[in-house]
């Protein structure tokens, strides 16, 4: 009798798997669904139970699973996908930007900038208490540091605090009103140290031209009156609905617990540092965080392992927030390639100004904070533009993995500039290429304000998506937002094309869109080491959904730019969409 159980066992189990499948909340039919899952084609149809994908297959497969209770969409061939991930993005401050007079990168003619600016100022949105802020500056103004004193220094602004903040995050420019506010004179950047006074556009006298560069220009910043918790709120509301409208439904919150009165770039965290974590949890208590966030606190780049527990302490504040979670610990390794910032870190010098940079991180012992990160069983994301950058990065991982074979997925983002010595060394130390392919485009970022101050060889390696997947990296999705635009589809067919208004960067660097399609589901999902849970159509994980307007696997590349997500579902209920 005793070998009987077994097979009576096996049959229950069938029948009550077969009895708990037939409960489908959800099922998605007649479709072209990619599923993400690593050698799986397209599928037909999904179920989805209590907020979780419980099986994929043929129409035929889900249709059995529905019942009178069931929630039927047909999809009507359309295309159906995981829902995006962004790894590495400003979500709140993009959408605080996105709130105000906002330039978007544009480059405006003097005369044209300033009757925008009054236009701006007259519509309510220029002002943070009595200063005029303007975010999302092109780099290409402040090589016209001058031409900006000459409009903004004198007459109707001689006396009006006005500063215009870099979308890069790293620069910008205040008048002199503001300059004066903040007592920032020629005899202050005289008694700055070298390394800080290359932060400063300024005269032979030392007078400031209005040009500010990381921790200098984050002085300049915090002299902005912050907005009030309310806005701040609305912010981070605003930030959700955007990521949800573009198929967004996770991301990599990469500085969560910097302030608007914190300098990111010599950044000392305290128990207080905690940022944008409570509006999250706001959020999230009201129901309305409709997307994982994985919280990554920053540390100063020269911290101590012991250091770390100052953001233990912060963590453990939000432990058990709905869909916040916190894989680990940001740090800058440099800063911005652009002239005239020139703050990445380069194993050439730049042509100009013969130095090398700015690396942020202590060769000598950046890897002992990250074997301190990884016993706390904490992941490494590194900002790294210059090519500098990301070798010491990944010498800091290499000497961690000497000590613990095991890989971390730790990640480098940004990757402006990769030796090709490093490309195999990402396989090797299993570190993840979050890359912003958005920026892959010939561009005056990438080509005039770059290319003559940069060597021959380290130019042609920009963006080196194609290089570093040949070498085996996994490739991983992010935007960077505010720096640009949070839409991934944008950043896909950039991917491939690589064109832009000054031509093609790199074609050789191309790469195709099922890795981009990889890149924004599992790959990210690993990156945030919630792989587990999203980041694929299979059973068990989170059924987090976007229905496509168009069949991203056949249209032109051009056409695939313009994709629109036509539903978003997190969790099963719909977050983005008409009603159905």
């Amino acid at each position: 009798m005793q070998r009987f159980i077994p097979n009576l066992l096996a049959a229950a189990l069938a029948l009550s798997s077969v009895q708990a499948m037939a409960a489908a909340d959800l099922v998605l039919f007649n479709g072209k669904v990619f599923t993400a899952e690593p050698g799986q084609g397209l599928v037909q149809a999904v179920a989805v139970q209590d907020g979780k994908i419980l099986k994929v297959g043929s129409d035929a497969e889900i249709n059995a699973l529905a019942d009178a209770s069931t929630q039927r969409i047909d999809l009507a061939g359309k295309v159906l996908m995981p829902g995006m991930i962004d790894t590495h993005s400003h979500p709140v401050v993009g959408a605080f930007d996105s709130l105000r007079a906002n330039l978007l990168d544009e480059v405006k003619p003097m005369p044209e900038l300033e009757q925008w600016l009054i236009e701006q100022d007259k519509a309510g949105r220029a002002r943070a208490g009595d200063v005029i802020s303007i975010a999302g500056t092109s780099s290409a103004y402040w090589e016209k540091s001058r031409e900006l004193g000459k409009v903004f220094n004198q007459g109707r602004w001689a006396d009006q605090p006005i500063v215009f903040s870099g979308i890069d995050g790293h620069t910008g420019w205040a008048n002199n009103a503001m300059l004066k506010r903040l007592k920032i004179d020629a005899v202050m950047v005289k008694g700055l140290s070298e390394q800080e006074r290359s932060y400063v556009g300024h005269e032979k006298d030392f007078t400031p031209n209005g040009y500010f560069a990381e921790s200098l220009w984050d002085k300049v910043r915090n002299g902005i009156p912050a907005p009030d918790e309310a806005t701040m709120v609305k912010a981070a509301r605003e930030a959700v609905k955007i990521n949800n409208e573009y198929g967004v439904t996770a991301w990599m919150d990469a500085a969560s617990n910097g302030g608007s009165e914190d300098s990111l770039f010599d950044f000392k965290a305290t128990p207080d540092s905690v940022g944008v974590l409570p509006l999250y949890r706001e959020l999230a208590q009201k129901g309305e965080l409709t997307a994982h966030v994985a919280a990554l606190l920053v540390t100063n780049p020269k911290s101590k392992p012991a250091d770390l527990e100052v953001l233990a302490t912060v963590m453990k504040k939000f432990e058990g927030v709905p869909n916040l979670t916190f894989p680990g610990i940001k740090v800058f390794a440099d800063g911005v390639l652009e002239y005239p910032g020139q703050t990445a870190a380069v194993i050439v010098p730049f042509k100009n100004s013969h130095k090398n940079g700015q690396l942020l991180i202590d060769p000598a012992h950046f890897g002992e904070l990250v074997v301190a990160a990884e016993k706390r069983d904490w992941i490494v994301h590194m900002h790294a533009v210059g090519d500098r950058a990301v070798r010491e990065s990944l010498n800091g991982f290499e000497y961690a993995r000497k000590l613990n074979p095991q890989p971390m997925p730790h990640s480098i983002s940004h990757l402006q500039l990769v030796n090709p010595k490093e490309f195999p060394r990402f396989k090797q130390l299993g570190v993840i290429a979050s890359m912003q392919l958005l920026w892959a485009t010939g561009e005056s970022y990438t080509v005039e304000l770059v290319k003559p101050y940069i060597s021959a060889f380290a130019y042609g390696y920009q963006y080196p998506a194609n290089s570093l997947q040949h070498a085996g990296a996994m490739i991983a999705g992010a935007s960077d937002w505010p720096v640009s635009s949070p839409n991934p589809w944008n950043a896909i067919a950039q991917a491939i094309t690589r064109k832009g208004p000054l031509g093609v960067l790199n074609a050789k660097e191309s790469v195709d869109r099922q890795t981009m399609f990889q890149a924004y589901t599992l790959n990210a999902a690993k990156t945030l080491r919630l792989e587990k849970q999203i980041g694929s159509l299979a059973p068990g994980k989170q059924a987090d959904l976007i229905i496509l307007d168009r069949d991203v696997f056949k249209v032109s590349n051009e056409d695939l730019s313009e994709t629109k997500v036509l539903n978003t579902f997190f969790a099963g209920k719909q977050v983005y969409g008409p009603a159905s």
